[in-house]
């Protein structure tokens, strides 16, 4: 069993009289989680938010029929808990009416929980971002050799759990994955009134990854309006699909202020996309791979270890260039990514010369375990 990182996490929060809430996207092992947590415990009661009889249970809920439903229990755990109608005011609800009732809540879909619950739940939640598994846990796992030996491997087919635990069946996993539940909350929305597009979307991001991408022109790639691939861009993000990555800009007038570039939370995701497997000897977006693979890495590392820190990427209009910038308590540190421990970086001078106590550091196959430990 491979010892996730926020199972401590979660244990010290208990029982603070706050909700705990859970969010990443699905697959990724938020109920496996849980259940590891709380194995056995006669005080849970386990609701799941996809079944209707629960989102029912819930239309028109008061605290009377809580205190019913849950009788002895002090451990209420809703999963996928979006699902629910006006989730946010429901947490409220036992929140505030049941204190001595422990509330943990998952969800696979920003737009739909976090987005319904932090006004109502202000003050009264922790909140926690689980990712398919990480570097870190992996060593954690079976130690630093073991794991560096098959990053190669990670380039290709990502860290979803059921990849990692079905070795020689990676390709169908992600296919399975990546038709069965990539779009399974995305979907079931108004929102997205054109799937076939989408999916010509996420394509044409997953050829751009590492790149700077302009709306106007995956519009006319997907045959949308720059507002819809926006919208479909956002959406794609809140479902822990592809996030952004915006552009650093503070002193120098040629500076990209609004750009943005886009990346994939998981390769093994990317590549599925694109139906796209080969090895890394044979592929021409080894750089890009490399990229992603640090960036999700590394903003898995932050998060795990509530590191709070500000990241950008950095270009000027002449197009010079730095892969990632990180900003915590004051220190700027630039990275660049390559693929190549032999190729000889040096810092843009424009950098330099306007962020003097900035650091710079290349990250390669030689020493990525220091950026991502």
């Amino acid at each position: 069993m491979i010892q996730r990182t926020l199972e401590k996490t979660i244990l010290k929060k208990l029982f603070q009289n706050k909700a705990i809430l859970i969010m990443g996207p699905r697959q990724v092992g938020k109920t496996t989680l849980l259940k590891k947590i709380f194995v056995n415990k006669e005080e849970l009661l386990w609701l799941n938010g996809d079944e209707i009889d629960v989102q029912k249970l819930f239309s028109n809920i008061s605290a009377s029929r809580l205190k019913a439903v849950l009788g002895t229990k002090t451990l209420l755990i809703i999963d996928e808990a979006q699902r629910i109608e006006d989730i946010g005011l429901r947490l409220k609800l036992i929140t505030d009416t049941l204190p001595e009732i422990q509330l943990i809540a998952t969800g696979s879909s920003a737009f739909e929980l976090a987005n319904k619950v932090n006004e109502p739940l202000t003050g009264r939640k922790w909140e926690y971002h689980m990712w398919p598994l990480s570097f870190g846990e992996m060593v954690s796992h079976h130690g630093l050799l073991e794991e560096k030996r098959l990053v190669p491997h990670r380039l290709l087919y990502g860290y979803y759990p059921d990849v990692v635990t079905h070795s020689g069946d990676e390709i169908e996993v992600l296919k399975q994955l990546s038709d069965s539940y990539l779009y399974k909350d995305m979907l079931s929305l108004e929102q997205v009134q054109k799937p076939d597009k989408l999916t010509k979307l996420l394509q044409a991001l997953a050829f751009q990854i590492g790149s700077q991408v302009s709306y106007h022109e995956l519009g006319q790639t997907c045959g949308l309006d720059s507002k819809t691939v926006e919208k479909y861009i956002v959406l794609l993000e809140q479902t822990y699909i592809i996030f952004r990555l915006g552009s650093f800009s503070r002193n120098l007038r040629n500076e990209l202020k609004n750009s943005k570039k886009i990346y994939f939370y998981d390769n093994g995701i990317r590549n599925a996309v694109i139906a796209n497997f080969n090895q890394i000897e044979n592929r021409s977006d080894i750089g890009p791979l490399w990229e992603n693979f640090l960036i999700s890495e590394r903003i898995k590392k932050l998060n795990y270890s509530r590191k709070w820190s500000n990241y950008w990427y950095w270009r000027t209009k002449e197009q010079k260039e730095i892969d990632f910038i990180e900003e915590s308590d004051g220190r700027i540190t630039a990275f660049e990514f390559k693929w190549s421990a032999r190729t000889k970086v040096k810092p843009p001078k424009q950098f330099l010369e306007n962020y003097p106590n900035a650091t710079f550091e290349v990250i390669t196959p030689d020493n990525y375990e220091d950026f991502l430990l």
